[in-house]
């Protein structure tokens, strides 16, 4: 004889004879599942129950599903809502390779799906299950449980893998010549958006499959006879589709209701926010149109909230700017400035400095525009011109708050400049970012902004400058020397390229066919020596400050990347070209 469910539960989790009286008295006072409030009340975890279920009832526990080996045709005629709503997922089986045919009511034949798995979360949950089956046609099954997570992820995976292609949803409405607007409403997750509107189909597939491809952006350009969609991966643009002409309008307007933006005013630049889901990421995208000649061009900017912030050591610096970097962010005051041009990665960079410095007993305050990602211990200001909430005007506020690091966005004018060198006078830790070309350019822009020179030889304690450069794509990197005129132009000598493992992009599907894959930061740290603090006094030439700084410049951190076989000449050209 099976033992009952909380014996098994008694044995493996210690559950007690009072948590069981208890659980069996807020089901009849609230009614509910006795599973979940199990869960709920932090008597056992999902993973126990479903252990133990296994126990109960002879069946297989999976805690991760084959995510790799899902059909997508498996789902194909079920409804992804039922799926979800009771936590269950067809699999394709990897042991069974035999097909059957069967007839169904009308005499047609139709293949089975032989030895399907299938895996639910609930196994007392009988009709669903039943219908589930009815629905795949299958013959031979075997039921496994899972957590609802992995369930969820695999739902997910298996209903985009069949969405349609994005040619084959603008041919779907050229054949159908028609847009349908009136229908558009908004939706928590794209995957369970399945809404006829082809104009809301073809949205909805241009943003997951940039996300796929890990783009930061997503251009709509509008031209005379045409319109581009375009993506950005890595920091390089790749177009993603040409559609019609005609689908530009319906196609700004459904971007435009999605970040509820005014869809009748074509006239004025806007800018709004979408939050959305696609499975279990969520992803903020920033929405901007501007009016040009041809119609309304839009960017759309994709932070994906669910990945992990990024901490020093996965930025790819060098150990010497690595260890000169985490010295300098221990000093009790002073400001460290990172520059570079919109899109290196100053504020990926300021983000992990804080999270390495962020303990119980510092108070961090930050001003920002916008603020990108939610920061666990850090307080967070939001600029916002409307109301008046400038940069100067927060950080005028924030030293009131007793704050021991101030980050500050970005100083753009001399109000803001002046309060941050005071802020750093007075024994703060200030951090904030300028766009210069290099690190020695932020002395002149500060002294052009209107900062006294002995203001920032006794406030600035390092100036930062960065790129980011794409990393090689392991999988099909290829070894080469390249020829003296390109070694002469960036400078490696023959020497150091026959001691170095020097590749070159080659493109393969694991890196979309580009031959990069991913992208770390070069960096030049110019640390405030006695001797550059004296020369700021006499003069503000980034010149002549760069040659004092005696510094490792951003080609030759660059450089040491390509010996490495991390990156290739070209890129390091690319970024460093000025």
């Amino acid at each position: 004889m099976k033992k009952h469910l909380f014996e098994i539960l008694k044995e493996t989790v210690g559950l007690s004879d009072e948590s069981l009286q208890e659980v069996r008295r807020t089901k009849a006072e609230k009614g509910g599942n006795t599973l979940e409030i199990l869960i709920k009340k932090k008597l056992a975890t999902e993973t126990q129950i479903l252990e133990a279920l296994s126990i109960r009832y002879d069946i297989p526990f999976w805690p991760k599903l084959p995510l790799n080996h899902i059909a997508a045709n498996i789902s194909r005629d079920v409804p992804i809502h039922f799926l979800k709503k009771y936590f269950m997922v067809p699999l394709e089986s990897r042991n069974q390779n035999a097909e059957k045919k069967a007839m169904n009511q009308e005499g047609e034949a139709y293949q089975t799906e032989p030895g399907c798995i299938i895996a639910v979360n609930d196994p007392s949950c009988f009709q669903p299950l039943d219908d589930l089956i009815r629905f795949v046609r299958a013959e031979h099954f075997q039921i496994v449980l899972s957590t609802k997570e992995a369930i969820l992820s695999a739902i997910n995976i298996s209903y985009d893998l069949r969405r349609d292609s994005a040619e084959q949803l603008v041919q779907d409405m050229e054949e159908n010549g028609t847009t349908i607007i009136s229908e558009i409403e908004d939706t928590a997750d794209l995957l369970d958006d399945t809404s006829d509107a082809p104009i809301i189909k073809l949205v909805n597939h241009i943003i997951s499959q940039s996300i796929k491809a890990r783009a930061s952006d997503i251009h709509i350009e509008p031209y005379q006879d045409s319109f581009k969609v375009r993506y950005r991966v890595d920091g390089i643009l790749y177009d993603l589709l040409t559609p019609p002409k005609w689908i530009q309008p319906a196609l700004t307007s459904r971007i435009k209701v999605m970040a509820k933006l005014n869809i009748a005013e074509k006239r004025l630049p806007q800018d709004g926010r979408i939050e959305l889901k696609l499975g279990d990421q969520d992803i903020d995208v920033r929405v901007s149109t501007i009016p040009i000649s041809f119609g309304e061009r839009v960017v759309m900017r994709l932070l994906n909230k669910s990945t992990s912030l990024l901490t020093l050591t996965d930025l790819g610096m060098s150990s010497e700017s690595l260890g000169m970097l985490k010295k300098l962010v221990a000093s009790p005051n002073g400001i460290i400035l990172v520059t570079g041009p919109t899109g290196s990665g100053k504020t990926t960079t300021l983000y992990a400095i804080l999270s390495s410095i962020n303990t119980p007993d510092i108070n961090i305050i930050t001003i920002e525009d916008p603020v990108e990602y939610q920061l666990k211990g850090i307080s967070q200001i939001q600029v916002n011109p409307k109301i008046e909430l400038t940069f100067a005007r927060g950080l005028r506020s924030i030293v009131r708050q007793d704050p021991d690091v101030i980050l500050v966005g970005e100083i753009r004018d001399k109000e803001t400049a002046e309060i941050a060198v005071q802020s750093a006078l007075t024994g703060h830790l200030v951090f904030s970012t300028l766009h210069t070309n290099d690190s020695a350019s932020a002395i002149t822009r500060l002294v052009d902004i209107g900062v006294e020179p002995f203001l920032i030889s006794s406030a600035v304690l390092a100036v930062a400058a960065q790129r980011l450069i794409r990393v090689l794509c392991s999988h099909c990197k290829e070894p080469y020397m390249p020829d003296d005129v390109t070694l002469e132009t960036i400078g490696i000598t023959q020497e150091q390229a026959k001691k170095g493992s020097i590749y070159r992009a080659k493109g393969c599907p694991n890196c979309l066919n580009t031959g990069y894959k991913g992208r770390i930061s070069i960096v030049e740290i110019m640390v405030m020596t006695p001797e550059l603090k004296s020369l700021i006094l006499k003069t503000y030439d980034s010149n002549l400050i760069k040659k004092a700084a005696n510094m490792i410049s951003l080609r030759q951190d660059g450089i040491k990347k390509v010996l490495n076989g991390i990156t290739t000449i070209e890129e390091v050209l690319r970024v460093t070209h000025f």
